[in-house]
């Protein structure tokens, strides 16, 4: 059983997705999530997530943002992860039900393993270097020596399995 019902997926679903998918591509072409996608996409949760969950469940959800911002700055500070990622962490987070823990981490791990792979494969492809040939993931992600990674991808692609599972727990 999941913790997000299909009605609560669906209403999520809709801003979330377009906000994950500009979030996943400008982390491939710039190896930056802004400040304002962040925003946009807490923004949403922060909206829908009032007119979708009772209050007291909105509150806890919104609590997941302190929380994930707070685990996510002691990553930055330590130089674990990116300013973007811990932020954009955050922002997601509430979109999540805390009792899928375990979905989650399995999901992600999935998602970082599947983008991570994609994105070395497709970057050891000719055609794709070179219709995306501007994008820094390429060459800060140093394709060839594995330095960065644009986590966005990953993270982007959990919080969109996430809910479409959800969705399809119906």
């Amino acid at each position: 059983m999941i913790g997000t019902t299909a009605a609560e997926a669906l209403w999520l679903l809709i801003p979330a997705l377009p906000i994950a998918i500009y979030v996943a591509w400008g982390d491939l072409a710039h190896m930056k999530i802004t400040n304002k996608s962040v925003l946009v996409m807490g923004g949403a949760f922060i909206l829908v997530g009032l007119f979708v969950f009772p209050f007291e469940l909105y509150v806890w959800r919104l609590a997941h943002i302190a929380v994930l911002f707070a685990i996510g700055s002691a990553a930055f500070a330590g130089g674990l992860v990116g300013g973007g990622d811990a932020k954009y962490t955050a922002a997601i987070a509430p979109y999540f039900a805390a009792s899928d823990l375990r979905l989650i981490l399995v999901l992600f791990s999935a998602m970082l393993l599947a983008a991570f792979v994609t994105h070395r494969l497709f970057g050891r492809i000719p055609l794709v270097r070179t219709f995306t040939a501007d994008w820094k993931s390429w060459s800060a992600g140093d394709v060839e020596n594995g330095k960065k990674f644009p986590m966005g991808l990953a993270l982007s692609g959990t919080l969109i399995a996430y809910l479409f599972w959800a969705l399809a727990s119906g």
